[in-house]
């Protein structure tokens, strides 16, 4: 297909409003959605599935339940066809959601729970996917050619492999099912579709389709529709959303066919933009390839052209290196100044592959660990990881460190002794996370197994093997910590208050704690701990206990490996727990009420510094990095008055990221909006429904989020 500008922005036009109309109908519908935006639309009024439970308690479980499941509900999927999309399909329901317990109650973890509990552990048992397979796998066999190499190690393992292969075949068949059905679907849009463009665009669709169900993509159509169709089937089973690196993947086809003559620039935009919009799936833009050259290409640039004409919440990363083509990080930097979207994120390379080289692996590996996430990084489909799962609430572990020390009358109160204390608590903290991983390891194969991920990577069906159980070579287990800032800044305020100034007691701060700083006198003492040398201010208190805070916690995550032997990686980043922590946790000495969030990942808390300088936040962010490999990202609030317009407004920023990472930093996300705007669709979020923002490692219509999640943004931004 050939087309000129207008034709181009004329359906991605009509996407884009089409999107908004399905977002508005799914807030309708289901409420709040605290993720990333998926592609999904609402299904049909009368869709209806119930699943095959294979245990006792109603849930299903193993590969055979899984698979059986997931070729019965894609059997019974709605098809969705749009005349002006380039692609077909899209995700409606989760297989995943229809699972009423998500883990199997024969494999006991009770041992751990009391541990858990106390230190608000998210402990990562039965997390699925959050680690990347590779594309090219699917892309050089096709879902015909994936069956044939099923069957053929099936026959090769014999009868003690039966159930692993006989579900990774379901798995297969209910996909080409699904599309087979799409192919039914396409073909009564077709008769009725009268504008002939339209329907030359559905007659490429059938072509397009009917080859794909079997064999490998040809075409850079096909290759976006063989990708589009993989991404939604797994992010149906199990919520699965790295991409990988698209620049990359695609650039072969885009290659071929502007050679061939049967695509040209425009054409290539639509057919990006309908994969953007399929699903906000996680990809890596430009980087250094294995031997260190640059890998940024024509294609880079028409990825982000797609991206801004189409308008939409988006996750790409632009991975920014010392041999990087300049104008492309501009031009990346220039979308996030103009389009103000939240997106691209920009991710540090140096840091990042030196910090992966400490575990032990070579440049060229480091090199192929790229960002597919929140803050995932990963070797796609030769590496597990649970980026994003494993999370240890440092403030809930300083929180009994303090109960300790002021409930042990054999103990003087003080810094030092409130130091010991919190590294012993956080060092059974990190054991029995360690625990905890090893014992998902051998046993998520039997409760959630990874079977679409599976597929796409190298090792799984060659040897019979889950990913989660030995499938594939590398295994570095992610270990975030949560809450730094509500940490570092508790310790500051305990030292500068009461053993530097003695203006306070350890005996009333820990009364006005406990009483969650009641009364005038309870919120003079509050404003005073409050206020005191922070996390982020430079040379302060603060940011001396947020390094050695990342000092310990780093040194007893890579003390050594799990009981099991797997490596753990050490990382800073909260997500969404910022909420669901802070609401466990009582007041802290930072002059935090009980039930307030904690601290947003490596983050210093809102209202650090009066001017709240990007440059002090992106220089403190870069001493807290653990570095191995795992990132801290930064998330940064920018109001666009406080940028110069064109080309020096691009350039400021551009110095900021670059200053970060040369310090050491690892990933920026990166908000620039309008406070005004902001605090108007706090309250009016009906008004804007196009507004875009950056929650934390995924963008999402602002109104789309629950009031809990829109205070989250609000208060960040309310400081700059």
């Amino acid at each position: 297909m050939l087309m000129d500008e207008s034709s181009c922005r004329e359906r991605i036009a009509r996407l884009r409003e089409l999107k908004l109309e399905q977002t508005r109908a799914k807030i309708t519908r289901l409420g709040s959605m605290d993720a990333d935006d998926h592609g999904t639309v609402v299904p049909p009024a009368d869709f209806h599935w119930k699943p095959y439970p294979n245990h006792p308690n109603g849930s299903f479980y193993g590969p055979i339940g899984w698979a059986t499941n997931f070729r019965s509900l894609m059997d019974a999927y709605p098809t969705y066809v749009e005349p002006f999309d380039a692609l077909a399909g899209r995700m409606m329901v989760y297989l995943c959601s229809y699972q009423p317990n998500n883990w199997r109650p024969e494999f006991d973890y009770s041992r751990l729970h009391a541990e858990q509990e106390k230190y608000g552990l998210v402990h990562g048992i039965g997390g699925p996917q959050h680690f990347a397979p590779d594309p090219l796998i699917g892309f050089s066999l096709g879902w015909g050619g994936l069956l044939r190499e099923i069957r053929r190690q099936r026959a090769a393992h014999g009868p003690k492999q039966e159930k692993f292969y006989q579900a990774e075949e379901e798995v297969v068949l209910g996909i080409q099912t699904w599309m087979l059905h799409t192919l039914e679907a396409i073909a009564v849009r077709q008769k009725e579709e009268t504008l002939p463009d339209l329907q030359e665009n559905l007659r490429e669709m059938v072509e397009a389709n009917t080859w794909l169900v079997d064999n490998p993509p040809r075409t850079l159509r096909e290759a976006c529709q063989w990708w589009a169709w993989y991404n939604m089937a797994a992010r149906i089973f199990n919520g699965h959303g790295a991409g990988g690196h698209i620049d990359q993947v695609l650039l072969p086809y885009y290659e071929r066919d502007i050679a061939a003559g049967i695509i040209n620039d425009e054409c290539t935009i639509y057919y990006l933009a309908c994969l953007l919009l399929s699903d906000a799936q996680y990809y890596q833009l430009g980087g250094p390839a294995p031997d260190g050259h640059d890998t940024t290409n024509r294609l880079s640039y028409l990825i982000l052209e797609a991206a801004h004409r189409l308008g939409i919440p988006c996750n790409l990363t632009v991975r920014v290196h010392e041999g990087m083509d300049e104008q492309f990080f501009r031009t990346a930097v220039g979308h996030l100044c103009t389009d103000r979207l939240g997106w691209p994120r920009f991710c540090g390379d140096r840091a990042l592959v030196q910090g992966f080289m400490r575990n032990g692996y070579s440049v060229e590996l480091a090199r192929q660990r790229i960002a597919v996430g929140c803050h995932w990084m990963a070797i796609p489909g030769r590496e597990y990881t649970l980026n994003d799962v494993v999370k240890i609430n440092i403030a809930k572990v300083f929180h009994e460190a303090f109960r300790e020390m002021m409930e042990d009358q054999k103990t003087v109160p003080s810094v030092e002794a409130l130091w010991k204390l919190f590294s012993r608590h956080l060092s059974r903290a990190v054991r029995c996370t360690a625990e905890g991983l090893d014992f998902h390891l051998a046993h998520q194969k039997d409760v959630n197994p990874e079977l679409l991920i599976n597929l796409l990577c190298h090792g799984p069906l060659q040897r019979g093997c889950d990913a989660s159980a030995g499938g594939v070579e590398y295994y570095n287990m992610c270990v975030d910590g949560a809450g730094l800032a509500t940490v570092a800044d508790s310790f500051a305020a305990l030292e500068e208050r009461i053993e530097r100034e003695r203006a306070l007691t350890w005996q009333e701060v820990d009364k006005h704690m406990r009483n969650d700083f009641a009364g005038s006198e309870g919120e003079r003492v509050r404003l005073m701990l409050r206020n005191s040398e922070r996390f982020g201010q430079g040379n302060s208190l603060g940011d001396a206990w947020a390094q050695r805070i990342t000092v310990r916690f780093t040194k007893l995550v890579k003390a050594g490996p799990t009981p099991g032997g797997r490596n753990m990686i050490p990382g800073w980043f909260t997500w969404s727990n910022t909420v669901s922590m802070g609401r466990k946790l009582p007041a802290t000495p930072n002059g935090r009420h009980a039930g307030e969030p904690i601290s947003h990942g490596a983050n210093p808390d809102p209202g650090f510094r009066r001017d709240g300088a990007p440059t002090a936040m992106a220089r403190a962010i870069a001493m807290v990095q653990p570095g191995y490999g795992n990132t801290a990202p930064m998330q940064l609030e920018l109001d666009p008055g406080l940028l110069l317009q064109g080309e020096e407004g691009i350039s400021i920023l551009a110095s900021l990221l670059r200053t970060h990472f040369d310090l050491g930093g690892t990933l920026a996300n990166v908000n620039i909006i309008d406070k005004q705007k902001l605090l108007d669709a706090y309250d009016h979020p009906e008004k804007y429904p196009d507004l875009v923002v950056r929650v934390t490692g995924f963008t999402a219509y602002f109104a789309s989020l629950s009031p809990s999640f829109r205070k989250l943004v609000i208060d960040r931004i309310l400081q700059i």
